[in-house]
């Protein structure tokens, strides 16, 4: 396991070989920590990669080629080694393969290759998915960065906010105690785009928020001021913080590319909600980035 950093003018990161994760991002004028220590108290990781899988399979198992497999949630590439494939004054690029271990529990040829560069006070996280095999490729993918709230000594997590942008309001899919999706759904109206961080927001487990109901999501300091914003291009997120008194110190926001299985799903890996697929021979892209100020 090594660690990699870049820093340009204004920002730092460093970013761990295993699972080719976030592990810090400071601001260089103040110093500023924006990403979650990985206190085990509350939680032992940072912004792990989310693949094969996003969230949980039902029953821990899923279907495909006439077989049933096991999965665990967020499927396995968080707890593997990546290899570092480049890197320049701006960018940093990991990659991992598919290989007996991972064919065991998840029978498609892959190779995922996972990025960071560094944009003035950006990080632009990218993803990039090779078919290598000679059959369609079905998979999800996800990140979770988990970032410090509150940012300042002082404060508390309950005075702070998500901004969602110009939007009146956001539905939440409703996720049951085992991890799956339910049929119903939760609104949470909004002022000024703004959804206040009480201290029982995710006593039901992260808010889902499906079908591109806004690409932008911020985390505000207790004045409004934004201090990170996360913009996707992905078709639905999570926002999620453990449950639990005191309020844990880090909310995560987490673009994603698939989503856990419904509570009555049936269907088999092709048929995952918000999965995707990739033909023979060909390449998948996606990104998002994070702006700390």
């Amino acid at each position: 396991m090594s660690l990699y950093e870049l820093k340009n003018q204004e920002i730092s990161i460093a970013v761990e070989s295993l699972g080719a994760e976030l592990k810090s991002l400071k601001k260089l004028d103040t110093g500023t920590e924006y990403m979650w220590c990985a206190d085990a108290r509350y939680w032992n990781r940072t912004s792990p990669i989310l693949f094969p899988f996003v969230g949980s399979a039902k029953d821990k198992k899923y279907r495909t080629k006439g077989q049933t497999y096991s999965m665990t949630q967020h499927g396995f590439a968080r707890d593997m080694e990546f290899e570092l494939l480049s890197r320049t004054e701006t960018e940093l690029w990991f990659g991992l393969g598919s290989n007996e271990e991972t064919l065991e529990k998840y029978p498609y040829a892959f190779f995922l290759k996972l990025g960071y560069r560094l944009e003035g006070s950006k990080v632009a996280v990218l993803w990039q998915v090779e078919n290598p095999g000679a059959e369609p490729l079905p998979f999800s993918i996800g990140g979770h960065p988990a970032f410090n709230c509150p940012i300042r000594e002082g404060e508390a997590r309950h005075d702070y906010f998500l901004d969602f942008g110009d939007i009146a309001q956001v539905n939440s899919t409703r996720i049951s105690e085992n991890g799956l999706a339910l049929n119903d759904s939760d609104i949470y109206p909004l002022d000024g785009g703004r959804l206040a961080l009480t201290d029982h927001l995710f006593d039901h487990d992260a808010l889902v928020i499906e079908g591109n109901q806004t690409p932008t999501v911020s985390l505000c300091r207790p004045d409004g001021s934004a201090y990170v914003k996360v913009t996707m291009d992905a078709p639905l997120f999570g926002v999620w913080s453990p449950a639990g008194s005191p309020p844990a110190p880090f909310v995560c926001i987490e673009p994603w590319h698939g989503r856990c299985d419904g509570e009555d799903f049936t269907g088999t890996l092709e048929e995952r909600k918000w999965g995707n697929r990739i033909a023979p021979g060909e390449v998948w892209n996606a990104s998002y980035t994070i702006e700390v100020s």
